[in-house]
C-alpha cells in the first residue's frame, strides 16, 4: 500500500505486466481506413450566438450589464416600453455554441451547448429564447430555442451549499435548426484530398498501397506523412460516394512512434510497444526518515518558586534498504523493460524518476512525454 494524493492505493506491477504483455505477445491489428484518415472538407464547423435565458427561479444574472441591455433591447423589439432599468434575477445571459456536422440541410436539427456569460447561480428551468448561431464568416447558419436540461443543481442555506456537477452549463438536444447549408458538392469532386489524423510518413505509404491494390491502378499518391492524394478512377467519375464507401472499409495497419506517456498528478504511466532501451544498468533502494518527538514537561518542587518548564524528545530514525542493481542489455523489449522493473520492486513514483533518468542517459528510444 502507498499513500498518493491523500488516499492509499495499491499499486499492483502485475497488472502492468499482464496489460503490457497482451500488447507484445499479440499482433497489430489493422484500422479501417475511415478509422485512419478524414477526407478534406468533410468537417464539422463550429457556430457560436448570444442568447438569453428566462424563467429562472432567482438564479440568474444580479449584476451584468449586458444582461440587462439585452433584455431591454429584446422587449422594445416586441413592442414592449421599458422606461425604467430592467432588473431581473430570473434571466442569464449564455454563449450558445454547436457543431454544424458536413452535409447539413436545411431543417435538420443539431445539439446546442448554453454557457452562462454572467454571475447567474444556476441555469435550471430555464428556457432559451430564439437566438441566432453564426458562422466563422459572419453568417447566419441556424437558430436555436427551447427549453434546457442542466445535468446538475445547486441549492444553499445560510452556512451550506449542496452543487452537484456544474449547474451553469446546459445542453438543448436537437435545440437548433439548420437555416442554411454550407456549399460543397462532392460528387463535382475529380480528386480527393486524404488527411491523416495521425500523421506518419509509413502509415502513409500503407494507405496508398492499401488503395492501389484495391483498384488495381495507381490513383494514390502519399504528398507527404499527413496528406495522400486520391485520384478518382474514370468508372467512378460523379458517383464519389459509391468510391468513398468501398474505399473507407479497407484495412490499414497504422504505424505509431515509440511513446512513454507519464502523468505526475495521478501517478499513470502508459509505455507504448515500440519502446527500446539501450544497454544500461539501474539501481534501486528506499531512504526512510522517521522523525518521532515525545513532549515532556518539568515540574517544579511544591513551595517552589520554580517555572514549569515544557521540552520535547527528538529521536530521528533513518533506515536505508540495500538497493539492486540490473542491467538491461541494449534493445529492451517492453516486456522486458516492464519485468526488470518489476523485479527490483518500483512504483510508479520511483518509475517516473527512472524513466528522466533513463531518458536524460539517452538510452529510453522513445519519445518521454510528461503530463
Amino acid at each position: 500500500m502507498k499513500q498518493f494524493g491523500g488516499q492509499k492505493v495499491h499499486w499492483s506491477w502485475m497488472i502492468v505486466a499482464v496489460m503490457a504483455g497482451l500488447s507484445w505477445t499479440a499482433p497489430l491489428q489493422a484500422a479501417r481506413l475511415k478509422d485512419v484518415v478524414n477526407i478534406e472538407g468533410v468537417r464539422d464547423n463550429p457556430l457560436t450566438g448570444f442568447g438569453l435565458v428566462v424563467g429562472l427561479n432567482g438564479t440568474g444574472d444580479s449584476s451584468a450589464s449586458f444582461t440587462n441591455q439585452s433584455m431591454k433591447m429584446m422587449l422594445e423589439r416586441m413592442g414592449v416600453s421599458t422606461q425604467q432599468g430592467v432588473k431581473v434575477k430570473n434571466v442569464a445571459a449564455v454563449i450558445v455554441t454547436a457543431m454544424l456536422p458536413p452535409f447539413a440541410r436545411q431543417g435538420g436539427v443539431v445539439d446546442v451547448t448554453l454557457s452562462s456569460l454572467g454571475d447567474a447561480k444556476s441555469l435550471q428551468g430555464g428556457t432559451l429564447i430564439l437566438t441566432p448561431l453564426k458562422g466563422a464568416d459572419g453568417k447566419i447558419y441556424a437558430v436555436s430555442q427551447g427549453p434546457i436540461s442542466v445535468g446538475g443543481f445547486a441549492a444553499e442555506g445560510g452556512n451550506q451549499k449542496v452543487q452537484k456537477n456544474h449547474p451553469t452549463v446546459a445542453r438543448i438536444a436537437g435545440g437548433a435548426i439548420v437555416e442554411r447549408e454550407v456549399p460543397f458538392e462532392l460528387n463535382d469532386e475529380s480528386s480527393l484530398q486524404l488527411s491523416l489524423k495521425n500523421p506518419d510518413f509509413t502509415t502513409a505509404n500503407r494507405v496508398v498501397r492499401a488503395i492501389n491494390g484495391s483498384v488495381g491502378q495507381p490513383i494514390a499518391q502519399a504528398r507527404d506523412a499527413g496528406t495522400v492524394t486520391l485520384r478518382l478512377p474514370p468508372e467512378f467519375q460523379g458517383r464519389v460516394v459509391d468510391f468513398v464507401s468501398r474505399m473507407e472499409i479497407l484495412e490499414v495497419e497504422p504505424d505509431t512512434t515509440a511513446q512513454v506517456v507519464v502523468n505526475e498528478r495521478t501517478g499513470t504511466i502508459v509505455i507504448g510497444d515500440n519502446v527500446r532501451v539501450s544497454t544500461v544498468a539501474l539501481a534501486h533502494g528506499d531512504l526512510s526518515i522517521r522523525i518521532t518527538e515525545t513532549p515532556m514537561v518539568s515540574q517544579p518542587n511544591p513551595a517552589s518558586r520554580g517555572a514549569t518548564v515544557a521540552t520535547s524528545n527528538t529521536q530521528v530514525d533513518v533506515q536505508e534498504k540495500n538497493g539492486r542493481v540490473i542491467e538491461m542489455p541494449e534493445g529492451v523489449t517492453l516486456g522486458e523493460l516492464v519485468r526488470g522493473l518489476n523485479s527490483i520492486g518500483v512504483t510508479p513514483r520511483d518509475l517516473i524518476a527512472i524513466l528522466q533518468s533513463i531518458k536524460a542517459a539517452g538510452a529510453l528510444q522513445a519519445n518521454l512525454q510528461i503530463l
